[in-house]
C-alpha cells in the first residue's frame, strides 16, 4: 500500500524519505561536491579534503600576500563567493566563516544548499576545535584527529623552546595593532614574548597611536609585508619616529599569510618570531 499523499510530501527530502522506508535512520554520507568561500576554510578543507571532495575555493586563495598554501591552492577552481556562481556548482555543502556574507549565506540556505559557518579562532587552543570540526562535516573526522593531534604537539615542543621573555609591538597600516583576545597576541605570547598593546589596555584589534607606541619602546617591532601600489595608510610605517624606533630596536617583517587564519601555518609565524627574538 502506498504511502498516504501528506506523507508523500513531505518526504521531499531525500534523508527523510529514505529513513522512512529503511524504517531507521541512517547516516548521512560524507559531501561529495564542496565549495569552501573563505580563505581560512579554504586552507582547513585542502588539507583534510579526499580527494575529488573539493571542487572550488575563494577567489583570495590565490593571492601570493594572503595565501600560505599558494601552490596547493593552485589546484582548486576559484569562486568570488557570491551565492549564484557558488549555487552553479551544485555543491551538497558550502563552508563559510561566522563572518561570511549574510546575503550569500542566506540565499544559499533557502536554495537549500546546506552552508555550514565556522567560528573565527581567537586563540591557539580554538585550532584543533575547528581542525575537527571540518574533518566532522567532510567525513574526514580520523586524518582531522590526526592532524589536531600533530598541531597540539608541534605547539608543544614550541612553547617549551621559548626563550627569556621580551617585549614586541604589532605595527601595521593606520598604526593597526592586535591586543588581548586575538590570535596575534597569542602568536606573539607563544614565541616568548609580550605584547606592548596588552600594556596599552587593547583588546582585540585596534589602532595604537604612534606616540603611544614610541613611549612604550618595545625591544621588537614586528610588520606585515607591504602591499603592491601606493596607499597614504602604509606611510606611517615609514614615518620617522618610527624609522628611529626600528634604528635603536629590533625589527622584522613577517607574512601575513602565516598570522590571517587559524590554521597549523600559525606555527611558522611562531617559529620565525622565535628566531627573530633570538636574533634580536
Amino acid at each position: 500500500m502506498g504511502w498516504p499523499a501528506i506523507t508523500r510530501r513531505l518526504c521531499a527530502g531525500a534523508v527523510v524519505c529514505l529513513a522512512l522506508s529503511w524504517g531507521e535512520a541512517t547516516l548521512a554520507q560524507p559531501p561529495e561536491r564542496v565549495v569552501s568561500i573563505n580563505l581560512c576554510t579554504d586552507q582547513l578543507a585542502m588539507m583534510l579534503a579526499a580527494p575529488g571532495q573539493l571542487v572550488s575555493i575563494s577567489r583570495i586563495s590565490h593571492d601570493p600576500n594572503m595565501s600560505v598554501m599558494l601552490e596547493e591552492a593552485k589546484r582548486y577552481p576559484t569562486n568570488l563567493g557570491q551565492a549564484e556562481e557558488v549555487f552553479r556548482l551544485e555543491p551538497d555543502l558550502v563552508l563559510a566563516v561566522s563572518f561570511s556574507s549574510p546575503y550569500t549565506v542566506g540565499l544559499l540556505r533557502r536554495l537549500g544548499v546546506e552552508v555550514a559557518q565556522l567560528p573565527l579562532a581567537n586563540s591557539l587552543d580554538e585550532i584543533p576545535q575547528n581542525i575537527r570540526e571540518i574533518g566532522r562535516l567532510l567525513g574526514r573526522e580520523v586524518q582531522a584527529e590526526e592532524l589536531a593531534a600533530q598541531f597540539k604537539s608541534d605547539l608543544a615542543r614550541l612553547r617549551g623552546a621559548q626563550p627569556e621573555t621580551r617585549r614586541a609591538a604589532l605595527h601595521y597600516a593606520n598604526n593597526y595593532t592586535s591586543g588581548v583576545n586575538s590570535m596575534a597576541h597569542e602568536i606573539l605570547t607563544a614565541a616568548g614574548f609580550e605584547n606592548v598593546a596588552a600594556e596599552a589596555g587593547l583588546s582585540g584589534g585596534g589602532v595604537l597611536a604612534m606616540e603611544r607606541l614610541v613611549m612604550l619602546m618595545p625591544d621588537l617591532i614586528i610588520s606585515g609585508q607591504p602591499y603592491p601600489g601606493t596607499s597614504r595608510s602604509e606611510e606611517v610605517l615609514h614615518h620617522p619616529a618610527m624609522k628611529a624606533l626600528r634604528e635603536n630596536h629590533a625589527s622584522g617583517a613577517l607574512s601575513d599569510a602565516e598570522w590571517v587564519c587559524g590554521t597549523p601555518a600559525v606555527l611558522r609565524a611562531i617559529a620565525r618570531l622565535i628566531a627573530l627574538h633570538d636574533g634580536s
